[in-house]
């Protein structure tokens, strides 16, 4: 992804340190100091105010379910796609999530909001997330048990996941510049919770958050977008990387992906809008 104009954000946090929190709760209209899981079940989230405003919405799963966030849109579960190159009995790399991709976007153009949901480095079998030509890392962990490994081995499974999953993401920029003739395009990559390699003993993620180390609440959050997109949405590069100094939490995402789609609607928030200064810049002309 270094070769790529992307922009990346340095100080960005979650809501929870596990998925089952992080993931409703990142694409809730609640902030993370107010959440709460009855609430967010049982209210629309950022996938239904797309929906209703227009916007076709698909979710792609390759990891351990949506937790509800896409209970109410289309739904295609990579494990039923048995594809040799992409699968084995452990089940399937993140490449399938592009798998036949381009079909779902055949019907008559239309604004679509795509979430995938990534395997990523989910632990603690990191050595299964990742094809044996990402082995670049050695000696690697290849066991279920941080505890039988020294941690530099566990470091290497770890970075040799983050050497595949930016391979993947490159793949998703190239698959939306192929398609440039026929859309503007953005990608926008969140990871929902870090991961502790050891730091003080601990491992894994999931602990409470009021006593979660830096490592499983700090998140990465990298955005890139078409020349296209950036003239239609209003948006400068320069001003789209001043604003990555600041620092972020999943709070924000709801109100940004609905200013990048230009949504009208009363729970939109321009103030968690990472990028609202932005275009407000440029209807000014300053």
């Amino acid at each position: 992804m270094a070769q790529e104009e992307i922009v990346k954000f340095d100080s960005v946090y979650s809501c929870g340190t596990a998925t089952a929190v992080s993931l409703p709760c990142m694409f809730s209209r609640q902030n993370r100091s107010s959440y709460d899981e009855f609430v967010s079940d049982n209210s629309e989230n950022l996938l239904d105010v797309l929906k209703h405003a227009g916007v076709r919405v698909l979710w792609r799963e390759n990891n351990s379910g949506c937790k509800g966030v896409c209970a109410r849109v289309k739904t295609q579960n990579t494990a039923q796609m048995d594809v040799p190159n992409y699968c084995n009995e452990d089940g399937c790399f993140d490449e399938i999530l592009l798998y036949r991709l381009d079909e779902s976007l055949n019907e008559p153009s239309r604004d679509t909001f795509i979430v995938l949901h990534q395997q990523g480095n989910h632990g603690p079998e990191y050595y299964k997330r990742y094809p044996p030509e990402f082995r670049k890392f050695q000696p690697e962990c290849r066991s279920n048990r941080p505890q039988d490994c020294s941690r530099q081995e566990l470091i290497n499974a770890y970075d040799n996941a983050i050497l595949y999953t930016d391979f993947v993401l490159s793949r998703v920029v190239k698959f939306l510049k192929r398609n440039s003739d026929r859309y503007a395009s953005a990608m926008i990559y969140m990871s929902d919770h870090g991961e502790s390699l050891g730091e003080s003993g601990i491992y894994l993620h999931g602990l409470p958050y009021l006593i979660a180390p830096h490592e499983q609440t700090h998140v990465p959050l990298m955005v890139w977008t078409s020349f296209d997109f950036r003239s239609e949405r209003g948006l400068e590069r320069k001003c789209m990387r001043q604003m990555s100094d600041d620092e972020y939490s999943q709070d924000n995402l709801f109100d940004t992906v609905l200013g990048l789609f230009a949504v009208q609607t009363q729970v939109y928030r321009p103030g968690q809008d990472i990028f609202a200064a932005c275009r407000a810049i440029a209807l000014t002309g300053r």
